[in-house]
């Protein structure tokens, strides 16, 4: 894999607007992972995976014919297409465990992805993590610990999948954060879209069934709401640092929480709670740091 230049430093001004775009991509998805719990009740993953890869391709290319051509011109391919199986791969173990998993309790697990980031920041994206923020991030692995409570029965197993999902997302954001000094932002998320569409749609035949028309709508739906999230997570770590604006997935559990409770009468138990409160504790406090260090540099 061709080596990436180090990241350039950004400047502080840019900061809140990349925190802004990443709140927004936490809603968006929340929104489409809400749409995808409700359809695996009937029908299968994969096909649920394959509609909202497809219907992003077809938003895409509606919105961008007239560029399509020009954006998917790549200086980086390799780099792309392990991304874009990265997040392949996260949105299969999510889905899935969405059929087993409450969605609040789901959504906490992946609060883990930023402080996968941060661990992964020093031997990928060459940023100084110290001991204090490496501490954040087993702390916050243990608040994942808090909401599985490994133990054996099927709904504590259910839950590794979304625990893998966010390792496999720290990795994704972490080539997203490569990626943004090289490609544009419509670049990648076409390359995204596309190769998560051809593999998907060599797979579904395989688990076809019927959808009513009520459910090729909730497809749509899922497609142009995880087009607007990943579009808008690009632009957060286009914009400020991934350790700055990695923390703030943690707002994800806020929507969860709400479209849990408002759709499928799901509420967290104490225990998915304190979990959640660590995790993110651990993900501001690494974020805090973050500004501490940045300041003693300047």
């Amino acid at each position: 894999m061709d080596q990436p230049p180090a990241p350039a430093a950004v400047a502080d001004t840019q900061a809140g607007p990349g925190v802004l775009w990443m709140i927004v991509a936490m809603a968006c998805f929340v929104t489409m992972d809400s749409i995808a719990k409700e359809l695996v009740k009937t029908h299968s993953v994969v096909q649920v995976v394959w509609g909202r890869y497809f219907f992003q391709v077809a938003v895409l290319a509606v919105i961008l014919a007239p560029r399509l051509r020009r954006l998917m011109v790549t200086v980086n391919l390799r780099l792309q297409l392990v991304r874009s199986l990265l997040l392949l791969v996260t949105t299969a173990l999510y889905f899935t465990g969405l059929k087993f998993v409450p969605l609040a309790e789901a959504s906490a697990i992946m609060m883990l992805a930023p402080l996968v980031v941060t661990a992964l920041s020093v031997p990928l994206l060459q940023e100084r993590v110290g001991p204090r923020r490496w501490a954040g991030v087993i702390i916050g692995f243990a608040g994942a610990m808090v909401i599985i409570r490994p133990g054996g029965d099927a709904m504590q197993l259910a839950a590794l999948l979304p625990l893998c999902a966010a390792v496999t997302h720290g990795f994704y954001q972490v080539s997203t954060r490569f990626l943004s000094h090289s490609e544009s932002v419509l670049t990648t998320l076409c390359y995204s879209a596309l190769l998560g569409a051809l593999v998907m749609s060599a797979a579904v035949p395989f688990q076809w069934t019927p959808l009513p028309p009520h459910a090729w709508g909730l497809l749509l739906g899922a497609g142009m709401f995880g087009t607007l999230g990943h579009f808008a997570l690009i632009k957060a770590f286009t914009l400020a640092p991934a350790a700055a604006v990695a923390p703030f997935t943690y707002t994800n559990l806020i929507w969860a929480a709400s479209y849990g409770f408002l759709i499928f009468g799901e509420w967290p138990d104490v225990w998915t709670f304190v979990g959640a409160a660590v995790i993110a504790g651990s993900g501001l406090y690494i974020y805090h740091r973050e500004k501490v260090v940045k300041h003693r540099e300047s």
